[in-house]
């Protein structure tokens, strides 16, 4: 997750329709407006990178099946959304892998935090995926080196020296949490 700004004036009438049939590169749609996701650091990248590649691997590994993907657009039952690393099911892949956006929330999402991203904005984000058919949701924050994942029975903190799994989506998935930040 990263800083948001709203995109130009040009855009003030575009709907969540229209971003569900044209969703712009590095945009959200977010309570009526195109807001323009921003503010990756060094760190945010170096993260979304690293636990988009631990996934992957992992699913490749396991013979799970499936897609991991980064910044792709998807659609919560009130906004259109990017996770910033996201699983999809083998499942999921053959129903609507050919879509322009997915019509719910990935299963497991992760959302890498930013220094100017705000707490009760990234815990709401969280809650809108888990309400939109999202399963789990990793809140990594980068600068803390801190790991929350959030489900809807649970919530969960790992941190730096500690190992974190998956709880309900690529189960039995694990790695050092330091494994993303060093």
């Amino acid at each position: 997750m990263v800083n948001v700004t709203i995109v130009s004036e040009s855009f003030n009438n575009f709907s969540l329709e229209d971003w569900t049939q044209n969703p712009l590169d590095d945009t959200e749609w977010v309570n009526g407006k195109l807001i323009e996701k921003n503010g990756m650091t060094l760190k945010h990248s170096q993260s979304q990178s690293r636990l988009d590649r631990r996934w992957g691997n992992y699913k490749d590994e396991s013979g799970l099946g499936g897609e991991v993907y980064t910044d792709v657009p998807c659609l919560t039952n009130i906004q259109g959304r990017r996770p910033d690393v996201a699983y999809l099911t083998p499942a999921l892949v053959s129903q609507y892998g050919n879509q322009k956006v997915l019509p719910q929330s990935f299963p497991l999402s992760a959302e890498i935090v930013s220094p100017t991203d705000y707490a009760e904005e990234v815990i709401a984000k969280s809650a809108e995926y888990l309400q939109s058919g999202g399963e789990e949701v990793w809140l990594i924050y980068p600068e803390n080196r801190w790991i929350i994942i959030v489900t809807k029975n649970s919530r969960l903190i790992f941190s730096s020296g500690e190992t974190v799994s998956t709880q309900t989506v690529l189960l039995d998935f694990s790695m050092p949490v330091d494994d993303l930040f060093n």
